[in-house]
């Protein structure tokens, strides 16, 4: 700091450095003596496997083959893997074209509520309850309804949705909430609060 030495004796102790720290040794092992670990590459592991491959031709395990000679694919094996990849395709395709079939957002019964009044709360707590989450969000305004997203064996998803009469009450809530120790983020009608 420019100036310090025009300060009075009794400020200047407090700009005084502190003493050095004391040497202690280090716990782990000095990186000067460490030995690096002689690695090789896999070329003697290739040419081990090539001297295994020409040993099993010479005892008479590979069916005409020759020398040198690496085994490739017949036309009916890659004939199979084309079948089996446009099977799989075709069931994949089935599959997505089944949940585009059923899927109708408009239908769900739990969907209920002007999207600008609702309140889309995530990272909630496991163990939370509507009951916790109308007692946390019920001082902003009056809530019509709350609703925990479950999965089919009751258990909470972590998020929920909180609908209340007035947009505006909505759009009152600004802080993020902390709701068991657990940070709460919420969204309203697409930004994110901060």
């Amino acid at each position: 700091m420019p100036g310090t030495h025009l300060l009075p004796p009794n400020l200047l102790k407090l700009f005084a450095p502190r003493p050095p720290l004391p040497y202690t040794r280090p716990v782990d092992r000095d990186i000067g003596r460490v030995t690096k670990k002689n690695v090789t590459g896999v070329g003697s592991l290739l040419a081990f496997l090539k001297e295994g491959a020409m040993a099993g031709l010479a005892s008479g395990n590979a069916e005409g083959m020759e020398e040198g000679e690496e085994p490739t694919f017949t036309l009916a094996e890659e004939m199979k893997r084309q079948v089996r990849r446009e099977e799989r395709k075709k069931k994949r395709a089935e599959e997505f074209q089944a949940a585009k079939e059923s899927y109708k957002p408009q239908e769900d019964s739990q969907a209920v509520g002007d999207p600008y009044k609702t309140l889309f709360i995530s990272r909630l707590h496991k163990q939370a309850t509507e009951s916790d989450l109308r007692r946390e969000f019920e001082i902003y305004g009056t809530i019509e309804r709350v609703r925990i997203v479950k999965d089919k064996k009751g258990r909470g998803r972590g998020y929920a949705f909180v609908v209340y009469e007035r947009e505006r009450d909505m759009k009152g809530y600004s802080d993020l909430a902390v709701f068991f120790a657990t940070r709460t983020f919420t969204d309203t009608a697409g930004s994110l609060l901060a």
